[in-house]
């Protein structure tokens, strides 16, 4: 390669990048507003974000009321019923922008947003995911794929695999059973109706064995999702299943 070459290519990148930005202005992608830079979020969507930070359960990744100066702590709620997946984390609770960007990606075919969430998730699960030896998203039907054309959580999972180096595998998890929709029941119909649901590919299982597992959703409710896959995936031989989601609701109904 000559010399000089890199830099050249890097410059002519850039004088692109400079000029897409004068004919197509960077906008939110929340809710089209301007901003300073491209796949991010305006100043009013941004306040909209109740981002989770600790304190928080360390197994459920659900935020304390009140800062004890106490780490490591865990929810009454992870005591009474611990999750069969290892830890969860979130970057946001499931209101305002956050459930606006869930709904856009997976109702509004805005499958643009992918990116700039999965960079936050990124960022909200760096512990999981420096321990992670490998990304699997939770899968969709077949009937449920076929109708949507896109599962939302593989289109995360693979954006998160490529911004951390980690692998990616689409297909060692299949979802077999198609369940009825999880909304508007409760916690324990939602864990009923997911038995039974996933299983590991006799071509997966080799893949997950004896491996740190990372599981990625968009939005966790009760965790009965992930407590069903995380089930099957450590039955099948994983070392440790975690779960990374976008958002998550909160005991309060939120």
């Amino acid at each position: 390669m000559a010399p000089g070459l890199p830099v050249f290519r890097e410059s002519l990148r850039r004088l692109a990048s400079s000029a897409v930005g004068l004919v197509y202005p960077p906008t939110c992608v929340a809710c089209g507003a301007a901003t300073g830079q491209p796949h991010a979020l305006c100043a009013a969507c941004w306040s909209g974000l109740r981002l989770i930070e600790r304190p928080y359960c360390e197994r459920l990744g659900t935020p304390f009321a009140l800062d004890l100066g106490i780490g490591g702590l865990i929810s009454p709620g992870a005591i009474a019923e611990p999750p069969v997946f290892g830890r969860a984390r979130a970057v946001a609770i499931y209101d305002g922008t956050a459930r606006d960007l869930v709904h856009r990606l997976k109702y509004g075919d805005r499958l643009d947003l992918a990116r700039t969430m999965a960079r936050m998730m990124a960022a909200a699960g760096s512990e999981l995911l420096e321990e992670a030896e490998l990304i699997l998203p939770v899968p969709l039907h077949g009937l449920r794929l076929w109708r949507r054309c896109f599962n939302q959580s593989a289109l995360l999972a693979r954006e998160i695999g490529r911004r951390s180096g980690k692998p990616c595998d689409l297909q060692a998890l299949a979802r077999v059973k198609a369940t009825r929709p999880q909304v508007g029941l409760t916690r324990h119909q939602r864990a009923e109706n997911l038995q039974g649901a996933f299983r590991v590919t006799d071509s997966g299982r080799a893949r997950i064995a004896g491996r740190r597992l990372l599981l990625i959703d968009d939005v966790t409710t009760t965790g009965a999702t992930g407590n069903a896959a995380a089930r099957v995936l450590l039955r099948a031989g994983a070392a440790g299943v975690d779960l990374l989601t976008f958002a998550t609701v909160t005991r309060d109904g939120l």
